[in-house]
Order: structure tokens, then sequence, then C-alpha cells
């Protein structure tokens, strides 16, 4: 039976959006028996409260508290893009010597594009990033211990961030849930938050790599504003204009 109540409605939009990725307007308007008017509003609402971001035709859940994306999921959206962005920000390696890479699959990326020519230490809380590195030449990897996260396959907890603590690293990679110029960056866990902020104090130079979706999101936890990074490495479907507007906090801004 179709749900009745706007409240119904936004419910199954959300479960819709959250059980596959995004959600679009035609479809949804045919499925619960409304006119297409109707769902754009009840999407609008959804917005306001954080829920879901409206796209052309369409939304995608944000990431929250009760409702953050798994590694599997995250490997298999925005590939191509991730791919670009990872390999332009490993671009900004320079002189670093010691790295922390964090949790995610775009970090991940950058990980596998770090070069292997070269000495290089990398500290890490992610068990892939720390797989995909064990036995990269010239590369020696450090793990993060603590409690292990299912959904990303990473380290949390104050054993992970007093190891952290005892460390000054050159360069980190940091990614976010969302990253916005009044909340800075985002992410719905604060035992996540509390690792980032460590990595971000430990090091030197922080850059941030992510997608085009991340900007404008604001999810439960603030562990850096957007002063803290020295490069924001994303790709061209983030709007020149917008990528200027973050500029104008501080870090470059690089989009491939």
């Amino acid at each position: 039976m179709a749900p009745r109540t706007a409240e119904e409605r936004q419910r199954e939009i959300v479960r819709s959006a959250r059980a596959t990725g995004s959600v679009d307007v035609a479809a949804l308007a045919a499925e619960l028996g409304v006119a297409k008017e109707t769902v754009r509003r009840d999407l609008r609402a959804l917005e306001d409260h954080g829920l879901v971001r409206r796209t052309h035709g369409g939304a995608y859940p944000v990431e929250s508290v009760g409702f953050e994306t798994t590694l599997a999921y995250r490997a298999t959206s925005h590939v191509p893009e991730k791919r670009r962005i990872a390999a332009a920000a490993a671009g900004l390696l320079g002189e670093a010597e010691t790295v922390f890479v964090d949790e995610g699959f775009t970090p991940q990326l950058i990980a596998e594009a770090l070069p292997r020519d070269r000495p290089l230490t990398v500290v890490t809380a992610s068990l892939p990033v720390a797989g995909a590195l064990a036995e990269a030449e010239n590369t020696s990897v450090l793990l993060l211990g603590g409690r292990v996260r299912p959904g990303t396959l990473a380290t949390v907890d104050h054993w992970t961030t007093k190891m952290l603590a005892g460390f000054v690293v050159d360069l980190a990679y940091i990614g976010a849930n969302g990253i916005s110029r009044e909340h800075g960056l985002t992410t719905p866990d604060p035992a996540v938050g509390e690792v980032k902020a460590q990595a971000i104090r430990a090091a030197r130079r922080t850059v941030f790599a992510g997608v085009h979706t991340k900007f404008g999101a604001v999810t439960f936890c603030r562990f850096a504003g957007i002063d803290a990074l020295e490069a924001i490495v994303t790709s061209t479907l983030l709007p020149s204009a917008e990528a200027q507007r973050y500029a104008l906090l501080g870090p470059q801004v690089v989009r491939v």
C-alpha cells in the first residue's frame, strides 16, 4: 500500500535512497502514486532536515549518525572521479617522507598511487590501506591499533589516538563525510572524528581529497576547519566559483 501522509512518504524516500544510493523523482512519483511536484516538495523538506541532497531529477542520502555508507559501497560509486582525485593528491607529496593516510576508498586509492621508488613511511588506521602497501617496495607501514569499525575496516578509540599522538608526520591525507565552508570537515562518528583530528594535529601539512558530492554536506562531528588544510583536491564537477570560495578560506584548491 502506498504511503498516505507526507511523513510516511518521506520516510519511504529516505529508506529507498539509503538502500540504493540515490532516488529519481519520476520513479518515486510512480512508485508512491503522487505527482512529481509532491516528490520534489518532499525532497526539499528532507534536504532542509539534512537527510538528502537534491540533484537534477533526484536526490542522494546524506550520511549521518544513523546512516553511513560502507567501504564496499564507496568502492563502487564515483570510481573514475576518485581515481583522478587520488592521482592528483598523490602528486602533492612533495618531499614528504612520513605520511598519514586516512580511512576510506579515496585515501586507499591515494595510498596505491604513492611513489614506490623512494623510502616512505605510511601511518594509517585503515586495514585496507595497510594491506595495499604492506608489500610495497621502499614503503614502511605503521598500522594504528584499536577497535575495528566493521563498515570501514578502520581502527578507532583511545588506543588509536594515543599511538597517533606520538608521531609527527610530514603530510596527512584526510577524508571526510562532508565539507562545508561554514562547518568545515565533518564525520558522523565521534570516534572517527577523534582519529582524524589527531592526525591533523600530528601533521605539518594536511590535504583533503574528496568527490564533489562531499561539498556542502554536513554530518554530526566537526573535526577541522577549512583553514587547517594546505590543499583541497576534488574534481571539475565542483563548480569553479564554489572552488574559489573555498580557496578564499586558505587552501589551494585543485580540480581534476
